[in-house]
């Protein structure tokens, strides 16, 4: 078995997961009343942050299935995008406005890039692993 060092995308995905939901979580905990949006800023700039370390780390990876992630990531995204958008309309239905629909719909925008990221990784890595 050839198993080669695979960068670590789903750990670092988690974090930034967990950056976006300490984000909303703390959006949520001020509404309806005004929202000190700097922690959040910061918080959704370190998510964008792990998600270019992700895709840097991938391009990295020499003999990558790169055909096998984006036939998988493509449907994954398309899926995830509309997703994001009622969720985004949710939150414009609701009356969020300002700079709290600006991080929200940044939150959104990560997560529909980053979950289809990891299922295109998930399914493309298993051919380096196990040829």
């Amino acid at each position: 078995m050839n198993e080669q060092k695979l960068p670590p995308v789903t750990q670092i995905a988690v974090v930034s997961f967990a950056l976006i939901i300490a984000s909303g979580i703390w959006i949520a905990a001020h509404l309806p009343k005004h929202v000190p949006i700097g922690p959040s800023v910061v918080l959704i700039a370190l998510s964008a942050l792990l998600v270019v370390t992700n895709v840097v780390l991938l391009a990295r990876v020499p003999g990558f299935e790169w055909d096998r992630f984006f036939g998988v990531a493509k449907w994954s995204f398309l899926a995830y995008a509309i997703i994001s958008g009622l969720l985004l309309y949710v939150f414009i239905h609701d009356g969020t406005r300002g700079a709290e629909l600006v991080v929200l719909t940044l939150s959104l925008v990560i997560f529909a890039v980053h979950v289809p990221l990891l299922i295109g990784y998930t399914v493309a890595r298993y051919p380096l692993v196990y040829e």
